[in-house]
């Protein structure tokens, strides 16, 4: 079986959670044939992965770069790119700049029946018109058109202003200006880039995240017929939505884009045949944007307890250690906050704080540093970098810290816990399912919150040990590297027959094909999620 693997911004040309859990699953079923498809930034990033020797080819689709590779654009601005493109983006442009509230339905919604019951009704009809409008436009890069010059032209910016004038009638913002036209087209020609590469052949394509990896995972499916499995770490969606909320664009640019989030991700959650979330968090996330519960699956990521040995000794000091990127959504100002409150408490303390910073960040990284400068914890707060081996992050800690304001499903959580290490956390994604009753869990952005629950174990050695002794257990029964493959093998097994490619429609006036049910588990019935402490999850 051949599987492509669809990443954005990640494996293998970045180090993270979702890069770990990309060479996870490619080396962990050597039996299969693996490509990677890679949206990149430029094409020119270099690999910081050894290639298993399993992994066949990579390919890369660069996002920003010139488009396409080595070929300049063969027609002006001035071009009029015809019916079979303006069809198509004239239905684009309503889904994205309708205003939610009126994709709603007129009737309201039957009652819920728990957490199965999806969300009906959140622009279903819209979501599903943007899907048919994607393909529209795969139709027509496939057949010769210049979707980049298309999407550039006069004629696509006039109809996206007349779109915004007609539709957008009760809205208070400020309407787009021609400047704002170009931006907002701008950024969709490069968002929309996968839908002009050659569609990828596979037995199966599994896309990383939501978002731009999926468009790979739809060309394949117009195309050949692939089925598609899509995996959720953290909220795609949501964390656009933190990641503009300090956006220098326009009011309007800033509507576009989301919109285009927004779209983008319940048309995904339309077309994939199986929806793997990696909480239960998620999964909440998943079902109120109209994900349909009868295919999903909710899968924990696992890790290999051999490589994560416990912990037998402590630091001379108390110190809490952190083990992850310098980043804003690991919000390490909090966790600083927190650790001069400790050091109140408790003055021998220390924070160690393990991680590289990705150069976007080192703005970030500064503020870190002129924080510990302005609070007095320069020598007791420390950033020191990298680590080779995250074992020794952990084990530098008597106990281990995380105070983001979005998460997945971290491994730097399950990786603590199954080094014996008690751990202190925000609630948020899926860390409180991770952690249980074996740690602190508190609320985000509270640093009072954090350093109370770390002065609690810093004092308490016995509390310590006990709670480290118990995230092992809970490790070695719930989050095992062999139980999360098993589970992906079960689902890649029940997809290996390929789907019939539909053919493309007519017009865009249809409803959205091409679902496929959830694949059942060998000599049992089907399971749609992950059990959990017993109960369905």
């Amino acid at each position: 079986m051949k599987i492509a693997l669809v990443s954005e911004g990640t494996y293998p040309y970045a180090m993270g959670g979702v890069s770990v859990w990309c060479e996870q699953l490619i080396k962990g079923m050597p039996d299969y044939r693996w490509d990677v498809v890679a949206l990149t930034v430029d094409g020119a990033e270099q690999s910081v992965f050894p290639a298993p020797t399993n992994l066949g080819k990579v390919h890369s689709i660069p996002l920003w770069g010139a488009w396409p590779p080595g070929r300049r654009p063969r027609r002006g601005p001035g071009h009029r790119p015809g019916a079979s493109f303006t069809e198509s983006y004239e239905v684009f442009l309503r889904a994205l700049v309708t205003p939610l509230e009126t994709t709603l339905p007129t009737t309201p919604p039957p009652p819920l029946t728990g957490l199965n019951a999806p969300f009906p009704g959140q622009g279903a009809v819209s979501r599903s018109m943007f899907l048919l409008a994607l393909r529209g436009m795969f139709e027509y890069a496939s057949d010769g058109g210049d979707l980049h010059t298309a999407l550039l032209s006069n004629q696509a910016l006039t109809m996206m202003l007349d779109a915004w004038r007609d539709l957008r009638i009760d809205e208070v913002g400020p309407a787009p200006t021609v400047a704002d036209a170009v931006e907002a087209a701008w950024l969709i020609e490069h968002m929309l880039r996968p839908l002009s590469a050659t569609p990828v052949e596979a037995d199966i394509v599994h896309s990383s995240m939501n978002g731009l990896a999926t468009l790979v995972g739809m060309t394949a499916k117009w195309k050949h017929g692939t089925p598609l499995v899509m995996s959720e770490h953290g909220i795609y969606l949501r964390e656009r939505y933190i990641a503009h909320l300090h956006d220098d664009a326009s009011h309007p640019v800033r509507v576009l884009a989301l919109s285009f989030f927004r779209q983008l991700a319940g048309a995904a959650y339309l077309i994939t045949d199986v929806l793997a979330p990696h909480s239960m968090y998620n999964r909440r996330w998943q079902l109120h944007n109209g994900a349909d519960p009868e295919r999903m699956w909710t899968m924990y990521n696992g890790v290999e307890p051999e490589e994560f040995p416990a912990a037998t000794t402590e630091p001379e000091v108390p110190t809490i250690s952190y083990m992850g990127r310098v980043d804003p959504l690991k919000d390490l100002h909090t966790l600083i906050r927190a650790f001069a409150l400790v050091r109140a408490e408790i003055p021998e303390a220390r924070l160690r704080i393990f991680g590289g910073t990705p150069a976007v960040n080192r703005i970030y990284h500064e503020s870190c540093e002129r924080l510990i400068g302005e609070l007095g914890l320069v020598g007791a707060a420390v950033l020191e970098g990298r680590v080779g081996n995250a074992v020794d992050a952990y084990h530098a800690g008597s106990i281990v810290a995380l105070t983001s304001i979005s998460e997945g499903f971290p491994y730097t959580v399950v990786e603590a816990m199954a080094c014996g290490r008690p751990t202190v956390c925000t609630n948020v994604g899926g860390v409180a399912e991770a952690v249980g009753d074996t740690g602190f869990v508190v609320p985000p952005r509270d640093y009072a919150a954090v350093a109370e629950a770390c002065v609690k174990l810093l004092r308490d050695q016995e509390m310590r040990s006990r709670l480290g002794a118990l995230a092992r257990a809970r490790v070695l029964e719930h989050f095992t590297l062999r139980r999360s493959l098993e589970m992906y093998r079960n689902v890649y097994e029940g997809l290996a027959t390929p789907l019939k490619a539909s053919p493309p429609p007519r017009h865009l006036r249809g409803q959205a094909q091409g679902r496929a049910t959830i694949p059942t588990q060998r000599g049992a019935a089907a399971q749609p999620h992950l059990q959990l402490d017993g109960e369905p999850r």
